[in-house]
């Protein structure tokens, strides 16, 4: 195996130019873990979060940090005690950080298997979204026939989450800037523009009354959303670290469900009933370029970054 590799570091917390590409030691596997040959890495918005700083109150970063959560790739070496994945399987997961590198340490727990039909690229598109869209949906304990209003519903997240509602049998109301209207009614959503007026638009749209909300964007829409829903039982955020003081539950993923909901939607993308949209690709040393897209907010879809 390679002695060396190449991956994405920062030594502060700062802009995308405090990304760069280094070269470090290949790591072993400690027990439960397996060593990854990445072919892809998500690019998720706490992934910038963390590098600027954001979250250093609830998660401050232990320098230096290679970011990325978000993996497909093939197993390369395998710690004590793992089983059920041998060298040379393919698989993708959520590893926590690390996936922007040609190598990176995985919990065993929280890989899946990647199916052949699925890309790379989609694969590691898909963790961090499915993971986060099927807690979400269980937090609001969403029921066939209801009506959902999903707050920045054209990205990675939310595109997800769109879809499993309508497989539930959900009517979904989407929010999004104007040019992902279209994208959003290929899903099968009722698009919206979000902004001011939003809970006005949204009873335009929903004739029988809204049941739940889900706020992907972490926007401000959140008093928009418990009106149009009626209070804040059945609102739920990823992204505003307000939801407490508003009554709203922060949607936290479970990491236990993670292999089983990995596979769920493996299988739902393998079959093509489930689509997550590659916005863009960027190899190691363009990162920093990925980063300040994402941070623009209107990706549609995922971004990925391929090692290789």
């Amino acid at each position: 195996m390679t002695e060396t590799y190449h991956a994405v570091q920062y030594t502060q917390y700062g802009g995308p130019e405090v990304l760069g590409v280094v070269e470090l030691q290949a790591p072993h596997p400690g027990p439960g873990e397996v060593l990854v040959r990445v072919r892809a890495a998500g690019v998720n918005p706490i992934d910038w979060k963390l590098r600027t700083g954001a979250l250093v109150a609830m998660m401050p970063v232990e320098f230096p940090a290679v970011p990325g959560g978000d993996v497909a790739g093939v197993v390369e070496e395998t710690g004590d005690g793992v089983c059920g994945l041998t060298v040379g399987d393919e698989v993708f997961g959520s590893i926590g950080s690390g996936g922007y590198a040609e190598l990176a340490l995985a919990p065993a727990g929280q890989l899946a298997r990647k199916p052949e039909a699925v890309s790379w690229e989609v694969a590691a598109a898909l963790p961090v979204a499915a993971n986060t869209a099927y807690q979400a949906l269980t937090d609001i304990g969403l029921k066939p026939g209801e009506t959902l209003v999903v707050d920045g519903s054209a990205g990675g997240v939310g595109t997800v989450t769109v879809q499993l509602a309508r497989r539930l049998g959900a009517t979904v109301i989407g929010t999004s800037s104007e040019h992902n209207h279209e994208y959003l009614r290929s899903l099968k959503a009722e698009p919206v523009t979000y902004g001011d007026g939003l809970a006005e638009r949204i009873r335009v749209l929903s004739h029988k009354g809204v049941d739940a909300a889900l706020d992907m964007a972490g926007k401000g829409s959140l008093p928009a959303l418990i009106d149009v829903v009626g209070g804040p039982e059945r609102v739920a955020t990823i992204a505003a670290f307000n939801a407490a003081e508003l009554g709203v539950r922060f949607v936290s993923a479970d990491t236990d469900e993670l292999p089983k909901r990995l596979a769920r939607a493996a299988a739902l993308a393998a079959s093509g009933e489930l689509t997550v949209p590659v916005a863009g690709t960027y190899s190691l040393a363009e990162a920093h370029e990925a980063h300040r897209e994402s941070e623009g907010g209107h990706v549609r879809g995922k971004l990925v970054i391929l090692p290789g």
